[in-house]
């Protein structure tokens, strides 16, 4: 039976390889491909996590979704995710702006954020993670509103504003996926979210929480959420000279952060070898229970359109078949 496992990239817009005119061109080969979307991170004091180099270039995402939408009518435009560090004001209108330019064939993927110092530099006062936990799901509700065309009056410990109204307004749902591979991060997408995308998370913590979701659905009576998952990925000739593309020792160390604690860890205690990151390195055929899985070329970037024609003249049509 051929796969409904849809595919995605996450675009060059960040770090050393940054470029606009690679973002525009890839998915115009992603799409010619039959890839189903293309991908954007979120920040506005970047900082690289250790793993992906120093470079903090990071060309600001919806711009670049932006740049893509009048180019690429049938892809998918994703945030993946979009950080809450600007009002929901701003943020309902940015989206539904970008779903005027692609028929509203958008997935907004919504999170905390990993670092507090984006929210201080946008002048909020309370960042901790349950303060940043509540304006994310402030955001999904009262970009929701907008979207359907309310006159909003607001306030709470975050926002204070009357009679707000935005047009234009979405022609269809944009669905709100939250970014995130914890349980809480579960929770969330099954108390407010259409769907839950982790970035990367090893297979084995992957098919747990996807488990763990499902039940919060359920006690949510809700129907169970798409999912998806954003793998660091290296195609080439052989597993060896892929693998060698990549920065294997980083995304090791990463798993023994105290940040991963939630991670199932493998039978030894500690993350130490190739298998024990399975999925959270694209090494193989995708987990069950995944339907969105979105290509992370980040050590790649350099050879960007090889990867994408390696992905496309081969790996997908084998999954497809």
């Amino acid at each position: 039976m051929a796969t409904k496992l849809k595919f995605g990239l996450l675009l060059p817009h960040f770090c050393e390889y940054a470029s606009a005119e690679s973002c525009i061109e890839g998915a115009k080969k992603a799409e010619a491909y039959g890839f189903d979307s293309v991908w954007i991170r979120d920040h506005l004091v970047f900082e690289p996590h250790g793993m992906e180099g120093e470079d903090n270039t990071h060309i600001e995402g919806l711009l670049i979704l932006a740049a893509i939408a009048p180019v690429c009518k049938k892809l998918i435009l994703g945030t993946g995710t979009m950080i809450s560090h600007r009002s929901p004001i701003h943020l309902a209108q940015s989206m539904a702006g970008l779903s005027t330019l692609c028929d509203s064939n958008i997935i907004m993927g919504l999170g905390l954020g990993t670092f507090p110092h984006e929210f201080e530099a946008a002048g909020y006062k309370k960042t901790t993670l349950q303060d940043r936990a509540n304006i994310a799901k402030v955001n999904a509700l009262l970009c929701r509103r907008f979207w359907a065309g309310e006159k909003i009056t607001y306030k709470d410990d975050y926002y204070d504003f009357k009679d707000v109204e935005l047009k234009p307004t979405p022609s269809k749902k944009i669905p709100i996926w939250y970014g995130g591979g914890t349980p809480a991060s579960c929770r969330r997408a099954a108390d407010y979210c259409d769907g839950w995308m982790p970035g990367r998370i090893p297979t084995a913590t992957f098919n747990k929480m996807v488990k763990y979701l499902e039940e919060q659905c359920k006690l949510a009576g809700r129907p169970m959420v798409t999912t998806g998952a954003i793998p660091i990925t290296s195609i080439d000739k052989n597993r060896d000279v892929a693998l060698s593309k990549v920065n294997v020792k980083g995304l090791i160390n990463e798993g023994n952060t105290p940040a991963k604690k939630t991670w199932v860890r493998p039978a030894s205690g500690t993350f130490s070898t190739v298998a024990d990151i399975e999925g959270l390195l694209m090494a193989g055929t995708p987990a069950d229970g995944l339907n969105h899985i979105v290509f992370d070329l980040r050590f790649r970037y350099a050879d960007w359109y090889q990867q994408i024609d390696l992905l496309g003249q081969e790996v997908l049509p084998a999954v497809r078949a």
